[in-house]
C-alpha cells in the first residue's frame, strides 16, 4: 500500500506546490505529516473538477481490493481539498472568522496521523469527509462576501454633490482618523470606503444616502423629532418622597439640597394645592426631562460639596434643589444625573471618546444643566448636541447676553469668554434674578411665613442688633474699606457674624462682633427672625440670602457701586458673558423691591451711611417676600415655560403682507397698521384685528417703543414701567414698525449686529436685523436709537405677561 521512493517525491512535491501560496495556515501543523498520511493512504491524486464535491463516503471496514478502492476516495478527497485550500489562498480579504476556520482545520488534519492498520480507515475516511464539507463552506462563504466586496466597492465612490458640500472632506478625515475614536467602530466602520459612507450618511448627515442599502427602517438624523410618544397628563404631586431618593447620597451638597427639600415640603405642598386650583384642572403635558447638575460632578472638580459646611457658597445649591422639587411637583418624568456615567446612561451615548452623535430620537423632552455639564454634553454627544440642543436650559446665575452667546460674532466682535458662544436662543439660558430679559428667569424660593410667625417677628425684633452677611473670614478683611464703617454700625448696634472656623476665632472679625460660626439653615433664621438689619459688604453678588433676611422682617443695608461693577472694571465679572453694569451688591433688591425693606447707600461716604443706620432704627418693616420667590410663584413661572418654551418649532418667516385682518371676507388681506396706539399711552400696541400664528408670550403684550441714544432696551422699557421681551423682536423687525414710529429713513437695510433694529437720527438710515440670535434687550450704542419689543407683566411676577398664565 506504501508508494515507492519516486511516488513519495512526486507527492511531497506537490503538497509543496500545493500549500505554498497557504504557507501561513500550515506552519506548524505538521505538513510533512500530511503529506505522508497522503502518500501512505496510497492512493493516486485524481483529476476532480473544482466544482466537484464527492464529499460523501461510506465507512465500512473492508479490505483487500475493496479497500484499496475506500483509500483512491479519500486520496481524491484530499485533492479537492487541497484544491480548495489553494483556492482560498487566492482571495484577497479573507475575514479573520475565515482563517480562524481554516486554522481550526489545519490543526485538524494535523492530527490525522499514518496508521498501517485497516481499522484506522473508517475513522480517518469520515474525518477526511468533514474536513473536505468545511473546506467546501467556507470556500462558498468567501467567494461571496469577495463578490459583495467587489460589487458593493463600485458603489462607494465618493460622491461630489452640491448638496453634501462636505462629504468628501469627512471621508478624507475618516480614513486617517476613524481609529482615533473607538465610537466608529462600534457603528461598524472597518476602514473600507463603504463603511465610512455609510457611517457618514446613516449615522452623520455628511453624505447622501447610499442607494443600494436598505433605507426602511432606518433612522436619519432629520425625521428624530417627528416620532413622539402619546401625550400624558402632568398631574401635581405633594409626596416628595420619590424625588429624596432620586437626589443621591455621597456628598455634603447633595445633603444639603435634602434637608432644603425636605424643610420646604410642606410650602411646596400647599403651593401645589393653589395652583392646581388655579389653572382650573387645565390639560399639561407631563415632559420627560433629565436634569444635569454638572457643577457637582466629580469630572468638573466639584469645588463646592467640601465647603458645604465651611462656609462656602451654597446658592447654586438652593436653587437646583428648587428646580428639582418645582418640575417633580408639577407631575413630570424626571430623571438627575449627578455624574458623567449617569449622563451618559441617560442619553445612550455610544463607547468611546464621544466624537460619534447619538442615533435614534432623545430620550427627553427637555435637559436643564449649566455650563460644566453643558461642555460634558458637547464632549459626549458629539454633533447631536447641535441637533439636540433646543431642548437645552441652561441654568446661569449671572446670565448671558445675545453678543457673548453667538460664537462667530461674538470671535468677530470682541466679546467671545470662556463661557457663552454657545449659539443658543438666549432664552435657553435661565437666571437666579430678572437682571437680563434676553434671558429667562427661574429663580428660587424662599421660606415663607404664615401670619402667626409674621406677628411673632414683630413682637421679638431688636432694634439695635445687626447681622452681616459673609460667611468667610476672607469677606472681612479690612484692607477692602471695610473698618470705617463697621465702627460707625459699632456705634449703634450689636454686630452679630456668622463666619466658619474650626478653633479659633478667624482674625478677620473685629472683637465687637459676636460670632455664631457657620450656623444650620434653622439657626440662621432664628437669629434673622430677631435682629434688625442684615448689611451686606459688597460681596458676594446676588445670593439668596438678603431675600431670606427681608422675608424674615430684617432690612437689608447694601452698598452702591460707583461706578457700577462689570467685566470691564472688575476681576469677578471679567470673562463673564454679560456687559451688564452691576449698581449694588444685589441690584434685584434695590430695583424690585427697594425702601423701606432694601436701602442702597456709598459706605465710602460716613455721613451717608451714618445717616442710613439711623433712619433704619426708626423704620419699622413687616416681612415680606417677593411672590416670584415663593413657592406658588416658582410654581407658575416654571409651568409656564414647561408648557409654551419651544425652541424646536422650525422659525416661520414674518411677511407682514402675508397677515391677515378679521371681519374681511374670507379673511382676505386689507391695508392698516400692524401697531395702533395705546389709550392715555405713548406707545405702540399690536393691532388686535390682525391674525398671525399662535405667538409666547401673546402679541397683546407687546408694547412698541423707541429707546434714547445710548440707552439699551432694558432701560427703555423699565423707564416706561415694562419688561423688554426678547420673543417679540421677531413682530417689530420690519418697516411696519419704523413707520408706524414715525421714523424717517431715506435707507432701510439690514445687517448682522446686537443693537438692531435701530435707527440714526442724524443719518437717516435704518437698519433692520438679519441674525435673529443677536435680537438683545441689552445691546446699546451712542449713534443709534433702538425699536424696542416691550411687554406688561404680573403683578408680582415680572417673568410672565399678564395674559400668560
Amino acid at each position: 500500500m506504501i508508494a515507492g521512493s519516486t511516488d513519495v517525491k512526486i507527492m511531497v512535491r506537490r503538497c509543496l506546490l500545493t500549500f505554498k501560496p497557504f504557507r501561513i495556515f500550515v506552519v506548524g501543523i505538521g505538513f510533512f505529516s500530511l503529506c505522508f498520511l497522503m502518500t501512505s493512504l496510497g492512493g493516486q491524486f485524481s483529476a476532480k473538477r473544482l466544482g466537484d464535491s464527492p464529499f460523501t463516503i461510506r465507512t465500512e471496514v473492508l479490505g483487500g481490493v475493496e479497500s484499496r478502492g475506500v483509500l483512491r476516495k479519500i486520496s481524491d478527497m484530499l485533492e479537492v481539498i487541497l484544491k480548495r485550500m489553494d483556492t482560498l489562498s487566492k482571495l484577497d480579504n479573507s475575514s479573520s472568522t475565515d482563517a480562524r476556520r481554516l486554522d481550526e482545520l489545519s490543526s485538524a488534519i494535523n492530527r490525522i496521523q499514518p496508521a498501517g492498520l485497516v481499522e484506522r480507515i473508517q475513522a480517518i475516511a469520515q474525518n477526511v469527509s468533514n474536513m473536505a464539507n468545511r473546506v467546501e463552506q467556507i470556500l462558498q462563504s468567501t467567494i461571496a462576501q469577495s463578490r459583495a466586496r467587489e460589487g458593493s466597492s463600485s458603489q462607494c465612490e465618493v460622491p461630489r454633490e452640491p448638496r453634501f458640500p462636505e462629504c468628501p472632506g469627512k471621508v478624507d478625515w475618516m480614513r486617517a482618523r476613524w481609529t482615533s475614536d473607538p465610537c466608529y467602530a462600534f457603528y461598524g466602520v472597518d476602514g473600507s470606503d463603504c463603511s465610512f459612507l455609510i457611517y457618514l450618511s446613516e449615522v452623520e448627515w455628511f453624505c447622501p444616502p447610499l442607494a443600494w442599502r436598505n433605507h426602511s427602517s432606518m433612522p436619519t438624523p432629520f425625521t428624530h423629532h417627528q416620532t413622539k410618544a402619546p401625550k400624558r397628563q402632568a398631574a401635581f404631586r405633594t409626596d416628595l418622597s420619590v424625588l429624596l431618593d432620586q437626589v443621591g447620597t455621597g456628598k455634603e451638597s447633595l445633603s444639603f439640597m435634602k434637608r432644603r427639600i425636605r424643610r420646604l415640603a410642606q410650602q411646596w405642598a400647599t403651593a401645589a394645592n393653589r395652583l392646581d386650583a388655579k389653572l382650573q384642572q387645565r390639560w399639561r403635558d407631563q415632559k420627560k426631562i433629565l436634569v444635569h447638575v454638572g457643577f457637582l460632578t466629580e469630572e468638573s472638580g466639584d469645588v463646592f460639596s467640601p465647603k458645604v459646611l465651611k462656609g462656602g457658597p451654597l446658592g447654586e445649591m438652593v436653587q437646583w434643589a428648587d428646580i428639582l422639587t418645582a418640575l417633580h411637583v408639577l407631575g413630570h418624568n424626571l430623571k438627575i444625573s449627578m455624574s458623567l456615567k449617569e449622563l451618559q446612561g441617560f442619553l445612550g451615548v455610544p463607547p468611546g471618546r464621544g466624537s460619534c452623535p447619538l442615533t435614534g430620537p432623545l430620550p427627553f423632552d427637555l435637559i436643564y444643566t449649566d455650563y460644566h455639564g453643558l461642555q460634558q454634553m458637547k464632549q459626549h454627544m458629539g454633533l447631536s448636541l447641535k441637533r439636540h440642543k433646543c431642548h437645552i436650559r441652561v441654568i446661569d446665575t449671572f446670565g448671558t447676553e445675545p453678543a457673548y452667546n453667538h460664537e462667530e460674532y461674538a470671535t468677530l466682535h470682541g466679546y467671545r469668554t470662556n463661557w457663552g458662544y454657545w449659539n443658543l436662543d438666549s432664552r435657553q439660558y435661565m437666571t437666579m434674578f430678572p437682571h437680563t430679559p434676553d434671558n429667562s428667569f427661574m429663580g428660587f424660593v424662599s421660606e415663607e411665613l404664615n401670619d402667626t410667625e409674621k406677628r411673632n417677628i414683630q413682637q421679638n425684633k431688636v432694634n439695635n442688633m445687626a447681622v452681616v452677611y459673609g460667611k468667610e473670614p476672607s469677606m472681612w478683611k479690612v484692607d477692602l474699606g471695610k473698618e470705617g464703617f463697621l465702627q460707625i454700625l459699632h456705634r449703634y448696634m450689636e454686630v452679630h457674624g456668622t463666619v466658619y472656623y474650626e478653633t479659633q476665632r478667624p482674625p478677620e472679625v473685629p472683637a465687637f462682633v459676636k460670632n455664631h460660626g457657620l450656623l444650620p439653615q434653622h439657626e440662621l433664621q432664628q437669629l434673622l427672625r430677631k435682629a434688625k438689619l442684615f448689611i451686606g459688604f459688597g460681596f458676594p453678588y446676588e445670593g439668596p440670602a438678603p431675600l431670606e433676611a427681608i422675608a424674615n422682617g430684617c432690612i437689608f443695608l447694601q452698598p452702591k457701586f460707583n461706578p457700577p461693577h462689570s467685566s470691564l472694571n472688575h476681576e469677578f465679572f471679567r470673562g463673564k458673558p454679560t456687559s451688564r453694569q452691576v449698581s449694588s451688591q444685589h441690584p434685584y433688591a434695590e430695583q424690585y423691591i427697594g425702601k423701606p425693606h432694601v436701602m442702597t447707600v456709598d459706605f465710602n461716604n460716613s455721613e451717608e451711611f451714618d445717616s442710613a443706620i439711623r433712619e433704619i432704627m426708626r423704620t419699622k418693616v413687616e416681612p415680606y417676600l417677593p411672590y416670584e420667590y415663593t413657592c406658588e410663584g416658582m410654581l407658575e413661572r416654571v409651568h409656564v415655560y414647561v408648557q409654551n418654551q419651544d425652541f424646536c418649532a422650525p422659525d416661520r418667516p414674518f411677511v407682514p403682507a402675508n397677515l391677515s385682518r378679521h371681519g374681511t371676507a374670507g379673511g382676505s388681506r386689507m391695508p392698516g397698521p400692524l401697531f395702533v396706539p395705546l389709550s392715555n399711552s405713548t406707545v405702540l400696541g399690536w393691532a388686535l384685528n390682525v391674525s398671525i400664528p399662535a405667538a409666547w408670550p401673546p402679541l397683546s403684550s407687546l408694547r412698541l417703543l423707541v429707546s434714547q441714544e445710548g440707552q439699551s432696551c432694558v432701560e427703555a422699557c423699565q423707564s416706561s414701567g415694562f419688561i423688554c421681551e426678547p420673543a417679540h423682536f421677531h413682530y417689530i423687525n420690519n418697516k411696519e414698525a419704523l413707520h408706524a414710529l414715525e421714523v424717517q429713513c431715506e435707507v432701510v437695510d439690514s445687517e448682522i449686529n446686537h443693537i438692531l433694529p435701530a435707527f440714526s437720527v442724524m443719518r437717516r438710515e435704518c437698519s433692520l436685523q438679519r441674525e435673529p440670535l443677536l435680537f438683545s434687550c441689552a445691546g446699546h450704542s451712542p449713534k443709534y436709537r433702538r425699536l424696542c419689543p416691550c411687554r406688561d407683566f404680573r403683578q408680582g411676577q415680572v417673568a410672565l405677561c399678564q395674559d400668560c398664565l
